[in-house]
């Protein structure tokens, strides 16, 4: 039984209803902008030496504050998540007493600083995957914010080869400076030139002023001779 709805128009937004859901976005895009931030920085990823002591960064930012702000470094081992350490923020420039669950494992954070890193301590093999960072606001009823920080543990870090680009860098140098002598050249070549049209200008002056000279010397002798008189 197949049922055609006919001469049924669908339902449109009044000019009312476009206005309150402008203003629920707009309510939703500020409140966004206030949430919680956990950031681990523009690098979110580090390569070190077996044995070595590493620092996880973490950091987080409120535009509304914080009030019993709880943070927690996670630990993911092959899909279980395994606590490193966690606290509750109380305040801001409150320094939370932080509870550590792993061996080699140190707390550097300072909360005026809105920062919660951790040291590792000689760090092993075992230790390398991705660390998160958590922090969950009450402010904001309890939403969660993470941001995932990965730690590779190598034996010894990679030599780069920059022979690549250190061909590239003396290319581009060579041929800036194959420029720069071009452009000097020229600018000299046409200063040379210039000198030696200013000096064939002097010349035909000077050999132009010399000729009407003549010209009106002998003119002058000519009009100096007397009239013969008549006999």
């Amino acid at each position: 039984m197949e049922v055609q709805w006919i001469g049924v128009e669908s339902p449109r937004l009044g000019p009312p209803q476009r206005a309150v859901g402008v203003i629920f976005l707009i309510l939703l895009g500020v409140w966004s902008a206030q949430a919680l931030e956990m950031s681990v920085g523009k690098i979110n990823h580090l390569e070190a030496v077996n044995g070595s002591t590493v620092m996880l960064p973490c950091t987080y930012a409120s535009c509304i504050g914080i009030e019993n702000l709880y943070f927690s470094w996670q630990f993911n081992d092959n899909g279980t998540m395994q606590k490193v350490c966690d606290s509750v923020i109380k305040d801001e420039g409150v320094l939370p007493d932080v509870k550590i669950y792993r061996e080699r494992v140190e707390f550097v954070g300072m909360n005026n600083h809105n920062n919660v890193s951790i040291l590792l301590w000689n760090i092993t093999f075992e230790d390398g995957g991705k660390y998160t960072c958590y922090g969950r606001n009450p402010k904001e009823k309890g939403r969660n914010h993470s941001a995932i920080f990965t730690l590779v543990v190598v034996e010894e870090l990679r030599v780069v080869d920059n022979t690549l680009a250190t061909m590239i860098a003396s290319a581009v140098g060579g041929a800036i400076a194959l420029l720069m002598g071009f452009m000097l050249l020229k600018n000299f070549t046409l200063f040379v030139l210039s000198k030696i049209e200013e000096k064939n200008k002097e010349c035909l002056v000077t050999s132009s002023g010399i000729d009407n000279t003549e010209n009106g010397l002998s003119g002058s002798k000519a009009d100096s001779k007397p009239t013969p008189k008549k006999k």
